[in-house]
């Protein structure tokens, strides 16, 4: 199936690991021109030369991090002055801290919202004005399944994702009319680099073993495997497609059937 992404322009938040990583190489595997950016330098640097050198498409990787309105702002502008537009929006950041709720300070929610709550705002305010320009845009929020199925340990994800899915609800309806899309994209446990380091926490928490997690999460899994992240990056790339112009105000969860709710 041809996906139409070929000479598109793909910006991806947080992706010199795990699931940003992953999306932004499975949409340049596709044609499209890839933006990438992260707190570090040196590994984004180093991520976009691997996917630059696996696709050979145009890669520009940019120090920025996504909580700080400047930053975002310098993040488009070294993309428009490269590629002339931003077609495509994958909104990443990392998750909060895990933890019960007594262990957060005021400060601590703040920063939960800033980063996985007002980043999203930035940087579709960023982007959108272009978008609407060119009548054409897709936007994509990867959030989490705590955002349909609260998960323990995690409040501070639980409580802030699901602002994400109403913002991009609301947001779909305003720009709909301009052929730009907006969906989140829910993964479940997903074997990336925060989710090993999440079962590591947990395990010498409750002095067991990772392999103890690991199986705990996998008994909660109708598919009794995590996911890789190829298999969640899929389904981002073809939200991003031509093929997915009729689909706008989603929220999809990837989880192997994790999600119990019928919604």
């Amino acid at each position: 199936m041809d996906l139409g992404l070929k000479d598109r322009v793909a910006l991806v938040t947080a992706a010199s690991r795990g699931l940003g990583r992953a999306v932004a190489e499975g949409l340049a595997r596709e044609g499209a021109a890839i933006v990438m950016c992260s707190r570090s330098q040196e590994a984004i640097e180093r991520a976009a030369q691997e996917i630059h050198h696996i696709t050979g498409t145009p890669v520009l990787a940019v120090q920025a991090d996504v909580t700080r309105e400047q930053d975002i702002s310098r993040l488009v502008t070294l993309a428009l002055d490269r590629f002339q537009r931003v077609d495509i929006l994958v909104c990443n950041a990392g998750g909060p801290p895990s933890g019960p709720f007594l262990n957060f300070s005021t400060d601590d929610w703040r920063r939960a919202i800033e980063l996985n709550l007002l980043s999203t705002i930035m940087l579709c305010r960023a982007v959108v004005p272009r978008m609407k320009e060119h009548r054409w845009g897709r936007i994509i929020n990867i959030t989490s399944v705590a955002a349909k199925q609260p998960i323990d340990g995690l409040i501070l994800s639980n409580a802030v994702r699901p602002g994400v899915h109403g913002f991009a609800k609301s947001l779909a309806r305003e720009l709909a009319p301009y052929n730009i899309t907006v969906n989140c994209v829910c993964p479940g446990y997903t074997r990336t680099e925060r989710v090993v380091e999440l079962a590591q926490k947990m395990a010498a928490s409750e002095g067991i073993s990772v392999e103890d997690i690991y199986r705990r999460w996998e008994s909660l899994i109708p598919m009794k495997r995590l996911a890789e992240p190829r298999e969640f990056s899929d389904l981002v790339v073809f939200l991003a497609s031509e093929r997915a112009s009729y689909i706008t105000g989603a929220s999809i969860q990837v989880d192997g059937g994790f999600i119990a709710g019928i919604f």
